[in-house]
């Protein structure tokens, strides 16, 4: 599918769900995509991505952005500790801010550099032992504490089970968002983007349907 149709398909569930247009950020996943898929989704005037290996990133997108102005990358994958650093060097935005010792790392960090990526924390809906983010009945408590830490939040993420319907994990985001005072959603993928629109979702991230299927060995 191209990044029109997807592009298309974002207005109209904006439409549907009575929001503006543009309302939604369309951040197209590039993680582990051929370089000549990504060169060709950035000819086509996106400047949006996400991605979710820091050492994968700092091999591709550097050498991008000489090329193409006013990239903006997007950190979507679990970020460990001692790869904090470059992170907050190379990108725009972290969606998976997930635990204490995370938050301290990048609070001292970005008070030392006197700069930071916009936040949002991970939150583990589905409460899934192997998947990374905060557990539902611990996310205010945790919210508190970064913003204590003086970290600016922009919002919280989500991925819901593969097996669940989506739909109550998007509205039980939007309902701690609400109740903690955050603005940004960053939720919905390939397959339900649609529907997390519907849920209030600020930003959508699509990778294979934009790009096509990925194939892990190459990476």
């Amino acid at each position: 599918m191209s990044l029109t149709e997807i592009t298309a398909r974002i207005r109209a569930a904006e439409m549907a769900a009575q929001r503006p247009e543009g309302s939604v950020t369309l951040i197209a996943v590039s993680k582990v995509q051929p370089l000549e898929r990504i060169e060709a989704v950035l000819e086509e005037g996106h400047r949006i991505f996400g991605e979710n290996y820091v050492q994968e990133s700092l091999g591709k997108w550097p050498p991008l952005r000489e090329r193409f102005a006013d990239v903006s990358l997007h950190m979507i994958g679990p970020l460990q500790s001692n790869k904090a650093k470059p992170a907050m060097e190379l990108f725009d935005a972290i969606h998976t801010l997930d635990r204490p010792s995370l938050a301290k790392k990048i609070a001292r960090m970005a008070k030392e550099g006197g700069s930071c990526p916009e936040l949002f924390v991970q939150v583990n809906t589905g409460e899934e032992p192997q998947k990374a983010g905060v557990l539902p009945d611990d996310a205010d408590a945790f919210i508190d504490d970064c913003r204590g830490m003086g970290l600016t939040l922009t919002g919280l993420m989500c991925i819901p089970p593969e097996e669940d319907d989506p739909r109550p994990h998007f509205e039980m985001l939007a309902k701690i968002a609400e109740r903690t005072g955050l603005s940004g959603l960053s939720m919905g993928m390939s397959a339900d983007f649609e529907e997390a629109i519907a849920a209030g979702a600020t930003h959508v991230r699509v990778g294979s349907a934009i790009f096509g299927a990925r194939d892990y060995g190459q990476r």
